[in-house]
């Protein structure tokens, strides 16, 4: 066309195509990813910078004489740590991890570092998944992290067990770094559909807290699990906005600005509900906290802000191209600008004065607000036609969700399966058998002694 014509029409066009794009790339900064999200508070990001640093103390070898303390400190007791694995006692399974009994924060911790590049293992456990290889509770996981997830249950689920019964009032958090994020993730799912495992723990004291979180699990149960798992993500972090797996991130890493920006590229050109009303897709998980210190076309770092929301469409969904976005997935960096966030946020709250009633009175609307908001998350990811997704009921008696997929996660050490899925088909069952009987024409018919109580 462009030789008949006599003009290059072609070129033009993929010209100012390419401008379109690149100026559109080019605007689009950190800050809009959650510009329309609410202000965090004291009391939900309190845990943040503290678990941060019980993440940074699993690189000390003694942690009587450490010694990449960041200022003030780790703020942990030797004495208090349970257990302590490494890759020798993981046998390379899982990343190293700590259990920590946090007596002045009445926590029960268990914390995970992030990848270590010279370990082969930690790759092992990223490169074992496939796109739609592992479907997990009427979802997509990640299949490496989900085993990993499943050894860590396996060996230390008579620790915890034993810490959850002698310690009742006390949470039971999961926290982890980037891979250990993964981890972290799926072990707080997998407790909460095996709590029996843990002497029937209520789902209200489990918690996770992913720092600079993998995409690790489907949309729909990204905001299915978004009352138990919190992702905290630093400004521009590439690992949470990246929809490449991991297993294609990290076999080209010594080319990976190369490989963001064909991604980006792509992405840029597929249509968001496309990517919503696919299954296979893996998320962020849970609720997210969005660290805010940088400025578009500003110099230097401000004042961090922290917003937070369930979002289900515009969940980190485009890579910002920016010169920080691997410097900003460092754990040491997160750490220093949740603690300055927190450190802000309770100068605004001396200066306004807040008297300790009104702090409770504050907790708890904030308690409804977070509820109320993840039920509409949970709607909105219905009306949006998200697969699998499903409303809350109504009643709260009954599920809704009972086809979903439960099948046994095999580990290192044993199995997990959770019998969800058979407890509800039969406990429904018996019911209608006790309350019904079929008569000629196979149609179900009241038994005569339940009649009379139901007229």
């Amino acid at each position: 066309m462009s030789i008949i014509c006599g003009l290059p029409i072609l070129e033009c066009v993929y010209c100012l195509a390419c401008a379109r794009w690149a100026w559109k790339r080019c605007l689009h900064t950190a800050g809009h990813d959650s510009e329309n999200w609410g202000l965090a508070t004291v009391e939900e990001f309190e845990p943040v910078p503290r678990l941060c640093r019980l993440i940074l103390s699993c690189y000390e070898e003694d942690l009587r004489n450490p010694l990449w303390a960041p200022p003030g400190g780790y703020g942990i007791n030797p004495d208090w740590v349970i257990l302590r694995k490494s890759y020798e006692a993981t046998q390379g399974r899982v990343p190293p991890y700590m259990i920590y009994l946090d007596h002045d924060n009445a926590d029960i911790s268990l914390a995970i570092v992030g990848l270590n590049m010279v370990k082969e293992s930690d790759y092992a456990v990223m490169l074992d998944n496939k796109l739609g290889q592992r479907k997990f509770d009427g979802g997509y996981v990640h299949n490496g992290l989900l085993k990993a997830a499943g050894c860590v249950l396996d060996a230390e689920c008579d620790v915890l067990r034993e810490l959850v019964e002698n310690y009742p009032h006390y949470t039971l958090t999961f926290t982890g770094h980037s891979l250990g994020s993964g981890v972290a993730s799926l072990l707080a799912m997998l407790v909460v559909q095996n709590r029996d495992r843990l002497g029937n723990i209520d789902r209200k004291r489990i918690r996770c807290y992913a720092i600079a979180p993998a995409r690790c699990m489907s949309l729909n149960l990204a905001v299915r699990y978004a009352d138990v798992i919190n992702s905290v993500v630093l400004q521009d972090d590439f690992l949470p906005r990246t929809a490449t797996p991991l297993e294609d991130i990290f076999k080209s890493l010594f080319c990976l600005p190369c490989i963001l920006c064909v991604r980006c590229m792509k992405d840029t050109c597929i249509p968001e509900e496309k990517m919503l009303k696919d299954p296979r897709r893996l998320y962020a998980p849970g609720r997210l906290y969005h660290i805010v210190e940088r400025k578009p076309f500003r110099m230097g770092r401000f004042p961090p802000v922290v917003r937070t929301a369930v979002p289900v469409d515009g969940r980190f969904e485009h890579i910002v191209l920016s010169c920080n976005a691997t410097t900003d997935h460092a754990i040491i960096w997160i750490e220093r600008e949740a603690q300055r966030a927190l450190e802000l946020m309770l100068e605004n709250d001396r200066i306004m004065e807040i008297p300790v009633k009104q702090r409770m009175e504050r907790q708890q609307t904030l308690e409804r607000d977070h509820s109320q908001e993840y039920k509409a998350a949970l709607q909105r990811a219905v009306t949006l036609s998200v697969p699998h997704a499903y409303s809350p009921s109504a009643y709260g008696t009954f599920d809704k969700h009972d086809d979903r997929d439960t099948s046994t996660i095999t580990s290192g050490e044993g199995s997990l399966s959770s019998s969800t899925k058979s407890r509800h088909r039969e406990s429904w069952d018996e019911l209608i058998e006790r309350l019904f009987d079929k008569d000629e024409s196979g149609h179900m018919v009241l038994k005569e002694q339940h009649a009379d109580s139901y007229l």
